[in-house]
């Protein structure tokens, strides 16, 4: 993908926007739950840290797409991975850009390649190698996110892993500099930049 990828967009830019400025947005889901995730903490000395551990089989999950020219981040948090939940996810990134042409990079997933699934006008799907989600830089910010809100935490319910979840995705999306930090890759910003420059 690292090499066709200036081609793709130019073509997509081409064809598609018809010579109009694109958005180039990598998607992908990840789930949360109410297993805590315990990792090492700073204590003064002699204290000892005591984090609980907890282990409960209820998920939810999170879809996002990220702006990798300029770190913006959409998400939403919704029940279960399968085709209605991506087609409400790509509904709403494409009602929040109205005016904007976005090319969404997304993985290989079933509920990704349903017929069933319908882009919406101003959102063009294009589809990652198989078994390769290490080309996803979203993958990262999912990382990000465990890692600053997540670690040593337990939820008393499924509801309050939601509410803790939601509060950690506004802080991400209005954090434009560091998600652009963490996917701003820069054989993807080149070859964006050739896709706008052509």
């Amino acid at each position: 993908m690292e090499k066709k990828l200036p081609q793709t967009l130019c073509q997509i830019r081409r064809d598609w926007a018809q010579g109009k400025a694109i958005k180039l947005m990598f998607q992908d889901e990840a789930r949360f739950g109410r297993i805590s995730d315990v990792r090492r903490c700073w204590a003064p000395k002699p204290v000892r840290p005591l984090c609980q551990g907890m282990l409960t089989h209820e998920y939810t999950y999170v879809f996002g797409a990220v702006d990798v020219y300029t770190g913006e981040l959409d998400s939403l948090i919704l029940p279960y991975v399968n085709t209605e939940c991506m087609q409400l996810f790509l509904d709403e990134v494409a009602a929040r850009h109205p005016d904007e042409k976005i090319v969404m990079v997304i993985d290989g997933a079933g509920w990704h390649r349903s017929d069933a699934l319908k882009a919406p006008p101003n959102i063009y799907l294009l589809t990652l190698p198989p078994y390769a989600p290490e080309l996803n830089p979203i993958e990262h910010v999912w990382d990000e996110l465990r890692e600053k809100f997540f670690h040593n935490r337990v939820f008393k319910s499924l509801n309050a892993l939601e509410d803790h979840l939601s509060e950690a995705l506004k802080v991400c999306e209005q954090d434009h500099t560091t998600i652009a930090s963490i996917v701003s890759w820069s054989w993807i910003i080149t070859a964006f930049l050739i896709a706008l420059m052509n």
